[in-house]
């Protein structure tokens, strides 16, 4: 065998890769010398000699000859068999060990675990500390809620792990549905774009239910209380649970505004944002903004304009339309499909 496989296929073998590698090659090449193992592997022949003792000891190869000692593999559905039996027996072993241990860590003082389906976290660093673990551990997906009041001065996925630097891994998306009511300075939503990474998406949304972070559909964290968020959180593990949140997120971020993430140059006036019937990526965003009860302020902060500018948005529309209010605006807005992103 001269092309060997991969790490990954050996992971559970304990064996290291000069040693795996100079199985692979004596199971093609039986009564090998020591130098033509390590030509073989591409090895220092003391590495190779060191590999092959490895594999001696695991029962893996045998010696047969001497001068020079001359090496063959044994017959690897059986010796290759008893190694795993062997590493099945340590996993059992450290399983129970770790079954221990939660024994430990849930029963130990100050620590409140009345089921492994629900945990109660009270400190700030501890929340943090948890979330960062959480947050590291997502292989696929991460969906956030974030609303007032919070525990730092700035927006983040969990008001109390800004200290941790804690990130998304690369490639693990993240949805976070940002409360608009509670984007009240532009430093609130700088915040909130820097903590969306290139895989993430950003929404907004007037009068969000909770505060919430889904790790993966496996965890979750939560306040205990929406009004305190200092007063500690709850870490869910119930699968149930879970289900019922993550169905409450993604209906809430159905209804959501995206928030486009790229800067955009400043707007033209906005008796030029409309041409032949066109609504222009602005006005647009004006529009879907408003129509998801967000006032002006919060409006001019997320599109980066002036308030002023937005409120002549606004009342150029509502004379196009004939609409005198804003929710008539929204309406007749929605009835001619000018919220709907334009086709390719």
């Amino acid at each position: 065998m001269d092309v060997f496989s991969s790490d990954a296929l050996w992971a559970g073998t304990g064996l290291g890769a000069p040693a795996r590698q100079a199985l692979e090659y004596l199971v093609g090449h039986p009564d090998a010398d020591e130098d033509t193992v390590a030509a073989g592997i591409g090895v220092p022949a003391t590495a190779a000699r060191a590999a092959l003792r490895s594999l001696e000891a695991e029962l893996l190869a045998v010696r047969v000859g001497e001068r020079p000692t001359r090496w063959s593999a044994s017959p690897p559905r059986s010796s290759l068999g008893a190694l795993l039996g062997r590493k099945r027996q340590e996993l059992a072993r450290a399983e129970l060990y770790a079954e221990q241990l939660h024994e430990i860590y849930r029963t130990a003082p100050g620590r409140h675990i009345a089921t492994d389906l629900f945990e109660v976290v009270e400190s700030d660093e501890q929340v943090g500390a948890r979330y960062a673990h959480l947050l590291r551990s997502s292989r696929h997906e991460v969906l956030h809620f974030a609303k007032p009041p919070y525990v730092t001065s700035r927006i983040a996925p969990a008001d109390a792990s800004t200290a941790t630097g804690a990130t998304v891994r690369p490639g693990v998306r993240l949805r976070s549905v940002y409360d608009s009511d509670g984007i009240s300075d532009d430093g609130c939503l700088e915040a909130a774009l820097r903590s969306t990474t290139a895989e993430g998406e950003l929404r907004l949304l007037p009068g969000l239910p909770m505060k919430l972070v889904i790790f993966d559909g496996v965890a979750a964290i939560m306040p205990l209380r929406g009004d305190d968020p200092a007063a500690g959180s709850l870490v869910v593990h119930s699968s149930t649970l879970l289900d019922v949140l993550t169905a409450l997120f993604e209906s809430v971020w159905e209804r959501a505004v995206p928030l486009s993430l790229e800067s955009r140059p400043a707007a033209p006036t906005a008796s030029a944002e409309r041409h032949d019937g066109v609504v222009h990526s602005r006005t647009r965003d004006i529009l879907r903004l408003m129509s998801a009860g967000m006032k002006d302020d919060a409006i001019a902060r997320a599109l980066r304009l002036s308030r002023r500018t937005v409120q002549t948005h606004i009342s150029d529309l509502g004379r196009q339309l004939g609409a005198r209010t804003r929710f008539q605006i929204a309406l007749l807005a929605q009835e001619r499909g000018w919220l709907a992103a334009p086709e390719e």
